[in-house]
């Protein structure tokens, strides 16, 4: 049996008195979209950041065996950096920029979301779609085969919603799992599993 990209195992987190998550077990292989769905407030985000290493969870354990790419709700953009300014400074932040294949990976989701026309635009000057079309192409920039995306495409018009749903397939047919929290309710055709968190637990 392979092994698991993402392997999660009796995630337990509170803030103060509130039980956020409460035992939480999750595994992804290799060629799966899950969906993580809940009510606002339900604890997906803060289990996504776990699984990503930024909240460390008061029991359990997260084991990654793959290349990590996370983009969370906000774009967490520098506004007065080009687009192409962006692309290299993450680059570097991932080490490959003394590489040359970043650049043909990054023209490629230029032209796959439609952006290249923006390519010397700073981003306080581009609308929330491309900020956010900015936000979900760095963090496949350097190519991850676990990609954990918290509402990836919230404001996403209708052409680009449906080439993330291309992009994300593409990574599936390559040997990639995405991890996805969404509301779901109309997607569920799309998701190899999904897990509905409720009350800490899944259902």
């Amino acid at each position: 049996m392979s092994v698991p990209l993402l392997a999660a195992r009796d995630i337990t987190k509170s803030y103060g008195r509130s039980l956020v998550l409460d035992g939480v077990t999750l595994d992804a292989g290799r060629g799966e979209i899950l969906g993580v769905a809940g009510e606002n407030g339900a604890g997906k985000s803060t289990l996504l950041r776990i699984l990503a290493g930024i909240v460390r969870p008061d029991r359990g354990q997260v084991a990654i065996n793959a290349r990590l790419g996370y983009c969370d709700q906000e774009s967490h953009l520098f506004p007065d950096l080009t687009v192409a300014e962006h692309f290299e400074y993450f680059a570097r932040a991932y080490g490959i920029a003394t590489t040359s294949g970043w650049v043909p990976v990054r023209d490629g989701l230029l032209e796959r979301f439609r952006f290249h026309q923006y390519l010397d635009a700073r981003a306080r000057e581009l609308s929330g779609g491309t900020r956010q079309k900015l936000h979900l192409s760095l963090a496949l920039i350097h190519q991850p085969d676990l990609i954990i995306l918290d509402e990836p495409f919230l404001a996403f018009d209708w052409d680009t919603y449906l080439t993330f749903w291309d992009e994300a397939d593409r990574l599936k047919s390559e040997g990639a799992a995405v991890v996805i929290v969404s509301h779901v309710a109309h997607d569920r055709d799309r998701f190899t599993r999904i897990f509905e968190l409720s009350s800490g637990v899944f259902h």
